[in-house]
């Protein structure tokens, strides 16, 4: 039975589930969408979730606090000045999980783990789609 089971322990040890969760929560905040395992997605959203509430109000507390979860010094002032200023009429929800079918090897669930107000940037995309372009032009050989 599963009766009082509080969280996922994702069969690690503490020291290396609380490693999982601090790296994948900084990428998370760092891209603001990941490529994870759903299972995996799942976890992470909890503790993304209780930090972004956490960090919606700015205070030296809830600075000690969520410093205490991420190393990452720039990524702490990103998600206080950004981040939770754009979730900051948002009652909660702030992640998303889209699924994208099994990982061919194992046959695990793959998702995307991303910010609701997540926006792909048309212009960056067709602006890589243009270099990449120019660069596969670039290596073609002259034609005889």
């Amino acid at each position: 039975m599963k009766h009082r089971r509080g969280f996922n322990p994702l069969e690690r040890m503490a020291a290396h589930r609380k490693a999982l969760h601090r790296n994948m929560v900084t990428s998370l905040f760092r891209y603001e969408r990941i490529r994870t395992t759903k299972t995996k997605a799942l976890a992470i959203r909890r503790t993304a979730e209780k930090l972004i509430t956490r960090a919606k109000v700015d205070s030296v507390h809830n600075r000690r606090i969520v410093s205490a979860r991420l190393f990452d010094e720039g990524i702490m002032v990103k998600l206080f000045t950004n981040i939770a200023l754009r979730m900051k009429e948002r009652p909660g929800g702030y992640t998303r999980i889209i699924k994208l079918g099994e990982r061919p090897g194992d046959a695990a669930e793959i998702v995307i783990l991303e910010l609701v107000d997540y926006k792909l940037n048309p212009d960056e995309a067709s602006d890589k789609k243009a270099k990449k372009d120019a660069k596969k032009q670039s290596r073609k050989p002259a034609s005889r």
